[in-house]
């Protein structure tokens, strides 16, 4: 495992990933006791601290999409942070506190029409695989830590379909896939001929 957060931010991210996958084998990755998470998931909030919450994180998700966020967006955003929000709720909260969305033009990334002829797909869209540590797939996802956004990087084995390393950072760039993918190798005992399927582009 990889964190560059703290303990109450690892929580959170247990939290939102407690939907997938087994609490007890999260906690031992992450590296924490389950009586710990636990106290914490289930600690008391009044109603005034946790509609504070839900103010400062349609804040937060508002400001992490410099401005260009709707209520469609902001609510998909909280509710992944923790909190149910819906799209009206999310619309009337933005209105209350002033927030607009100001959508920048569309950025259009140009989707190849055939494979890059330099770029082999070995997989060709196969994906039965027959054993561990034959081919694996990533993905990276954003989660809410409770402070701040975080960029969470998964390695999974598409024999078992789980998890075989991850990697958490406040920066979603080339070294937190690196770190996904060392955690990934380390953890599988270092095997050889393993294939890394990701989309090209």
């Amino acid at each position: 495992r990889s964190l560059d957060v703290g303990l109450p931010e690892q929580f959170s991210i247990i939290e939102r990933l407690e939907e997938s996958y087994a609490v007890q084998r999260l906690c031992q990755v992450f590296g924490v006791h389950r009586s710990s998470y636990r106290a914490w998931r289930d600690r008391d909030r009044t109603p005034c601290e946790a509609e504070q919450e839900l103010q400062e994180q349609v804040i937060e998700a508002h400001e992490a999409s410099q401005g260009s966020a709707g209520a469609r967006t902001i609510a998909s955003m909280v509710t992944q942070a923790g909190i149910p929000l819906s799209r009206y709720r999310a619309s009337r909260r933005m209105k209350q506190l002033g927030l607009v969305s100001t959508q920048p033009p569309s950025h259009v990334y140009k989707k190849a029409d055939q494979p890059h002829l330099d770029i082999p797909n070995l997989l060709d869209r196969e994906f039965d695989v027959e054993e561990p540590n034959q081919v694996w797939t990533g993905d990276i996802t954003y989660l809410w830590t409770g402070a701040r956004w975080a960029y969470l990087a998964v390695v999974i084995d598409l024999f078992s379909r789980k998890p075989v390393g991850w990697a958490i950072s406040l920066s979603p760039n080339t070294d937190l896939v690196k770190k996904a993918l060392t955690i990934a190798y380390e953890s599988r005992g270092k095997p050889s001929g393993v294939m890394f399927h990701s989309d090209q582009g």
